[in-house]
């Protein structure tokens, strides 16, 4: 089966319960299915997170962030059949916050039976609900268990062919404000003599330009003053290869994404 994700209700009606661009997010899914992946993307996004919180505690951990750190606009709880006999209560959870008219969207993580033994094999570790049965086992039971919350579920996403990078693509592109993922750039200048940067990247080797330090009237100025700017950018050259390299970095950047 081709990897899939199905948006039964992707915007929901949303009654803030923080701030007028407040966002409640509730992650479950079959165990092995990518929750954890799907967890650290938001997180890298700006999301709140809460991990393995039992069910019937989520309306009262949206009124402690409503109290104690309005700032906080996107929080997500992940909750999952390791919270055992916790997780019953889901259901009721999500009706709560229906009846108190907090908005939220669940999303679902969900993936074929195969793919959820190949990984659980892949790391040795036995699912949640294994027992003294086989894995399959144990995901059969976690089926049965999910069954009603799948089906109530705003966004599931099939993860059975999907590598990590793809699925996080797949989490940015569904949750974060821009729709896609985003990058951040940081240009910054420095000495070739005292070594490149620890955390660099990418390197332009601008040393083909005049330095404007052996310009005695730009000698006690820094680059950041508008005659250095001036006299920079006044060369031949250097326009046409900020243009240039500009240009040079848009597929690298798909590529980053």
């Amino acid at each position: 089966m081709p990897s899939v994700f199905i948006l039964k209700t992707l915007i929901r009606r949303r009654e803030s319960f923080l701030s007028e661009n407040a966002e409640l997010l509730v992650i479950t899914g079959m165990s092995g299915a990518g929750r954890s992946t799907a967890g650290k993307v938001l997180e890298d996004l700006g999301w709140y997170l809460v991990d393995n919180l039992p069910p019937a505690l989520i309306s009262s951990l949206v009124d402690l962030v409503s109290k104690t750190a309005p700032e906080v606009g996107h929080l997500a709880v992940a909750v999952d059949v390791r919270g055992r006999s916790f997780f019953s209560a889901l259901n009721q959870a999500l009706v709560e916050l229906a009846e108190r008219g907090i908005g939220h969207r669940l999303l679902f993580l969900d993936a074929e039976d195969s793919s959820l033994v190949r990984r659980f094999e892949s790391v040795r570790r036995p699912h949640p609900l294994q027992g003294d049965g086989t894995i399959l086992d144990g995901i059969h039971r976690e089926r049965e268990r999910v069954a009603t919350i799948r089906e109530s579920a705003d966004v599931i996403v099939d993860t059975s062919t999907l590598n990590i990078h793809q699925l996080a693509t797949r989490i940015v592109d569904l949750f974060s404000e821009e729709g896609e993922a985003r990058h951040t750039v940081t240009v910054m200048s420095f000495g070739f003599k005292y070594g490149l940067p620890t955390d660099v990247d990418l390197v332009a080797d601008m040393r083909f330009l005049p330095n404007p330090f052996w310009i005695p009237e730009l000698k006690g100025h820094t680059g950041e003053e508008e005659p250095v700017r001036d006299f920079v950018l006044a060369q031949d050259g250097a326009l046409e290869f900020i243009d240039a390299y500009a240009l040079a970095l848009r597929p690298v950047l798909e590529g980053y994404q």
